[in-house]
């Protein structure tokens, strides 16, 4: 990759199943920093995540609102930065139940936010006034 690479910026509907072209363009740039395939698998999984949340939860998936992808290169890293928006979002995270979900005592959703957490090396999660909420990840070249 070039030296000094500018941010690539990915515009996609909140329509489900679009969260898709945001995770392969996430995961053609790791490919290129020359990240492992399992790093590749995490990144792709984190970015849909994101998205879907944003999409779902910000925006409500109201399709004349968009989702902005930004990914950001250095020699090290990777940041992905994923804009809705929407109103503020509290931003829990609890680590879900899987034996609760399989008996059906809980919701099978609310993977989202856990998952990213585990995925990537660096997570944030953002509100920002009047504009929407900013879900901040960074994936690490050499982990």
């Amino acid at each position: 990759m070039p030296k000094k690479q500018k941010a690539i910026e990915v515009h996609i509907p909140s329509v489900l199943g679009y969260e898709k072209v945001a995770m392969e363009s996430a995961a053609a740039v790791a490919r290129l920093m020359g990240f492992h395939q399992s790093r590749v698998d995490d990144l792709r999984t984190a970015v849909s995540e994101a998205c879907t949340n944003a999409m779902e939860h910000g925006n409500r998936l109201k399709k004349d609102t968009k989702v902005l992808v930004t990914l950001k290169a250095s020699k090290k890293s990777l940041e992905v930065k994923v804009s809705d928006q929407g109103k503020s979002l509290k931003c829990e995270s609890k680590v879900p139940k899987i034996d609760e979900q399989v008996n059906g005592c809980e919701d099978v959703r609310g993977w989202g936010m856990f998952l990213i957490k585990n995925l990537v090396d660096e997570v944030e999660f953002k509100n920002i006034p009047k504009q929407g909420n900013v879900t901040r990840m960074v994936i690490h070249v050499n982990r």
